[in-house]
């Protein structure tokens, strides 16, 4: 693809506040017309990535272009730009009209061609005969659609869209979805809109950009990103899924919630740990014949106006949501099939916690900014470079942080159908990660202990090869 088909190229663009990165090397490249959505939780650096595009904020280091032309330093008014807020940003003293023509009377733009402008605006965004009204009389959505009037009247070839419709109920936020998709289609021009609502995302976008933690984690079509996450973020956070922990046995071929399944994944390699991934429309549930991959257990069923939602413990111990247009009792027995298709396999981040130590003396090592106490390992003494080694179900943790060597809080917590694996963020910044079946909730803080004989060390060489 040449490079003058995109509008937008956001270059290795980070972006530190007081030394933290709120953006980490973000690359990422917006066609001409395209209507791109950037998701993620509170805190991700969405806005922060829409602030940078728009000129309110300036990176720490990288670059941004629109039109190939760097406008990584150049003023919020000097870009081909506008920004739509969620605080809509409306003047109170104006009525509508004088709201929506503000930027083009600030041009000096013609009388007769404010205007006509104006009521061509207002009529885009279904607020025509409005012109002469007061903005504080007007409801949330109405005020939003002229604020999105008065972006669009300036004719800019990018309209940014910082979570727009959130301050919306429910009802009038789906409607407004609906008449943003139509204006995109109308204006033709790129639209760059941040939201934390999957459903809105998959809504409304041509593509959407997952972030977490200031690292854009999957760039897609709506249908990919469902369908195919890249990792148990976008799994977990796109809709609802069940993720349960496997091993490819080879090509087409994959073992979880103790059985072998069909798929349609290759690549992996023989006998390789996965994480599988089954949304719960996916998998089929009727009452238990021989066409039956699994049996199981009916815990709940909840009516959701749509379909029902169950949760069924299958007969080897898996927590497995379902959802289907029929339901099953409680405590009702039920078969699962799930056809190969609909097993999504994703290659596993990590299979264990590793860490660079230090000895301090031969039975204590130094990681994780702390002091551990360690079985003596042949070979390995004090002052030696170790690499360390943790089992995910060898960290321990406690109630009462005073009980651990470290502490740290619940930073992500993935339900894996028969256990949780959760992130563990240490009071220093460090990350390790641990699997329990005790419940703990998000932010919660803990105290963490490893046992001596699960520490597992590997003298690092000085030698050079």
């Amino acid at each position: 693809m040449q490079k003058s088909d995109y509008i937008i190229e956001v270059d290795h663009v980070s972006k530190q506040f007081d030394g933290k990165f709120a953006l980490d090397d973000v690359t990422l490249s917006i066609k001409k017309g395209e209507f791109v959505t950037i998701l993620g939780p509170s805190g991700c650096g969405k806005t922060t990535l829409l602030r940078c595009i728009a000129g309110f904020q300036v990176p720490t280091s990288g670059a941004i272009r629109i039109n190939g032309e760097d406008i990584t330093r150049i003023p919020p008014h000097e870009r081909p730009v506008n920004t739509v807020f969620q605080k809509y940003a409306l003047f109170p003293h104006l009525n509508v009209f004088d709201n929506v023509a503000f930027g083009l009377k600030l041009k000096k733009v013609a009388k007769g061609e404010i205007e006509r402008r104006v009521k061509s605006a207002l009529k885009m965004v279904g607020m025509t005969d409005y012109e002469y009204r007061n903005v504080d009389t007007l409801s949330g959505g109405q005020q939003q659609r002229i604020a999105i009037a008065r972006a669009i009247i300036n004719r800019p070839q990018v309209l940014l869209l910082d979570e727009p419709l959130a301050a919306l109920d429910l009802k009038m936020r789906k409607d407004m979805q609906m008449e943003l998709r139509d204006m995109h289609r109308e204006l033709g021009i790129t639209f760059v809109y941040v939201t934390h609502d999957q459903e809105e995302a998959l809504t409304l976008s041509d593509t959407i950009v997952v972030m977490r933690e200031g690292v854009i984690q999957q760039i897609g079509t709506p249908t990919d990103i469902y369908n195919e996450p890249v990792n148990p973020f976008v799994a977990d956070f796109i809709g609802d899924s069940n993720i349960l922990n496997g091993t490819m046995i080879h090509d087409r071929r994959v073992r979880f919630a103790g059985h072998d399944f069909d798929c349609v994944d290759e690549g992996f390699g023989d006998n390789m740990p996965v994480d599988v991934v089954l949304r719960p429309e996916d998998l089929y549930i009727f009452e238990p014949n021989d066409s039956a991959q699994m049996l199981a257990t009916v815990r709940s069923c909840i009516f959701k106006g749509v379909h029902y939602e169950m949760i069924v413990i299958t007969d080897e111990g898996y927590e497995l949501v379902v959802q289907d247009y029929h339901g099953f009792d409680p405590e009702q027995r039920v078969g699962l099939l799930i056809r190969p298709e609909d097993i999504q396999v994703m290659r596993k981040e990590r299979t264990e916690n590793i860490f660079e130590g230090e000895m301090t003396d031969d039975t204590h090592v130094r990681f994780l900014q702390t002091e551990w106490e360690c079985n003596s390992h042949e070979g390995i003494h004090a002052g030696d470079k170790v690499e360390v080694h943790v089992s995910f179900d060898d960290i321990v943790l406690e109630d009462d942080e005073n009980d651990g060597i470290q502490t740290g809080d619940v930073h992500f917590i993935l339900y894996k159908g028969d256990h949780y694996h959760l992130t563990i963020r240490t009071d220093d910044g460090d990350d390790l990660y641990v699997n329990t079946n005790d419940v703990w909730d998000d932010g919660d803080w803990v105290g963490i202990n490893i046992p001596a004989d699960k520490i597992v060390l590997q003298k690092i060489s000085t030698h050079n090869a």
